[in-house]
């Protein structure tokens, strides 16, 4: 996520503010022409480019189509904590991901290129997994913005290879399957950050609900965030970060029965985006 002491005091201000990381092409940028006869491959939904070819920005799915909600987890590693995680911090978080596969729970991880190169036998088996997609949470995971919780910036020069850098690190690891979704570090974005993008295809994927899981030390108090924010079609979003989010797994074993039993079915956002799109 953040660096050192900065980055404890970033996440506690992200997460009270919400509450109240080679140029290549993305992956499903383009695909080999198919040959005479055969069906053209099924790409993944994205949405139209907004207003003057802007990265265009999605929030939610359709509110009218049914009880719907996808958990979105972002696994956060920014580029300068290896020592870090070489003096023994860990980034992941794989009794959560054992937790979403044992309630069959489908979800979208946004993953930074840095932590896909910090476990990449992790970012496989979630690549693998058909209950899970992966999307682009940056390389650096460094903001896209200035004054983004106390987040080192990436300048406008370097936005799109930042993103690149993540595909390539997530085939570097295996990861064949990467979506054209992208997550703005901290959230943060500004028409200059979604000018930037704009060449690499991706839709920005935001959120509506806020879990607050960062740094939270109550497993209950996260759930109950949740489970009052949700509407039919939401974007809820937690960490895949056992460090800094120690609590989201407990949460999750309250949040998912609890919204079944409302009559919420989960999905992954690119069928939200699909809902989205066909509206359009």
């Amino acid at each position: 996520m953040i660096a050192p002491v900065r980055r404890a005091a970033a996440l506690c201000a992200l997460g009270t503010a919400l509450t109240a990381c080679g140029t290549v092409k993305a992956p499903h940028a383009a695909h080999p022409a198919p040959s005479a006869g055969s069906a053209a491959p099924s790409r993944p939904p994205t949405l139209a480019p907004g207003p003057g070819g802007l990265t265009p920005v999605f929030k939610n799915g359709p509110r009218t189509d049914g009880k719907i909600v996808a958990l979105t987890f972002d696994a956060d590693m920014t580029a300068d904590e290896g020592k870090r995680a070489a003096a023994g911090e860990r980034f992941d978080n794989p009794q959560l991901v054992a937790t979403l596969r044992a309630l069959k729970v489908p979800a979208t991880v946004f993953m930074t290129g840095r932590w896909a190169d910090e476990y990449p036998v992790q970012a496989r088996s979630i690549d693998r997994d058909p209950l899970f997609e992966i999307a682009n949470h940056s390389y650096s995971h460094y903001a896209f913005t200035g004054d983004c919780y106390g987040l080192p910036t990436v300048t406008a020069d370097r936005m799109r290879t930042d993103v690149e850098r993540a595909y390539t690190a997530f085939r570097r690891a295996g990861v064949r399957d990467a979506m054209p979704y992208f997550r703005f570090p901290g959230g943060c974005y500004d028409q200059r950050a979604l000018k930037a993008l704009a060449p690499v295809g991706v839709t920005a994927v935001q959120w509506d609900v806020v879990s607050g899981d960062a740094f939270a030390t109550d497993a209950d108090a996260v759930a109950r965030q949740v489970l009052d924010g949700v509407r039919p079609g939401s974007v809820v979003v937690m960490h895949c970060t056992r460090s800094a989010a120690p609590v989201t797994e407990r949460a999750v074993r309250t949040i998912v029965p609890e919204l079944r039993a409302r009559g919420y079915r989960f999905v992954k956002v690119s069928e939200l985006v699909g809902d989205a799109k066909a509206r359009r």
